[in-house]
């Protein structure tokens, strides 16, 4: 396995409640992300991510990629400009069912799973795949992130992109 930040996938069927009204937008969708992702952050007691339009605008090409083919999968390594690579979180749900808010905690909520170890050993299932979106939003080493969101078919497709990336073999997430 190579020692880079890929996480599992994340893909949700049609569930939950539409979007509050007013939620929809770019602005109101990087302040929930960024918001979600920081208060996870806070409570791992990590310092806090900041945007980064680069990152955004790579994450809203893979985004526009998987929402056109339909093809839910992990962009190639290394991704974006960054020469270190960049780390990757992907979420799929029923297009329009999904609020901003709930798009994040779904990756939040694998904290659930989450031990306190060196990677790959950070999950209570023994798959560290269980716990690979939680552990990329708070990765210590990461300081950046952009995302994006595409529809394609039936579906919402959320890409967010990060700098630098977490989930490496042998180190710890915090």
């Amino acid at each position: 396995m190579k020692n880079h930040g890929l996480a599992a996938l994340a893909m949700f069927a049609l569930t939950a409640a539409a979007p509050a009204p007013g939620e929809r937008g770019a602005g109101a969708f990087e302040r929930a992300m960024l918001d979600g992702q920081n208060e996870a952050r806070a409570a791992a007691g990590v310092p806090p991510l900041t945007w980064d339009d680069r990152l955004a605008a790579d994450a809203a090409v893979w985004a526009d990629h998987i929402a056109e083919t339909g093809r839910f999968e992990h962009s190639t390594w290394p991704r974006g400009g960054d020469p270190a690579g960049e780390g990757e979180n992907l979420w799929m749900g029923s297009r329009g069912y999904f609020s901003y808010a709930q798009m994040v905690d779904t990756w939040v909520d694998e904290q659930r799973y989450f031990v306190d170890g060196a990677m790959p050993n950070l999950s209570t299932t023994g798959n560290w795949r269980d716990v690979g979106h939680y552990t990329q939003i708070i990765w210590r080493g990461t300081t950046r992130v952009g995302c994006a969101l595409a529809s394609g078919g039936d579906n919402d497709f959320v890409v967010c992109r990060y700098s630098s990336p977490g989930n490496v073999m042998g180190s710890r997430a915090r």
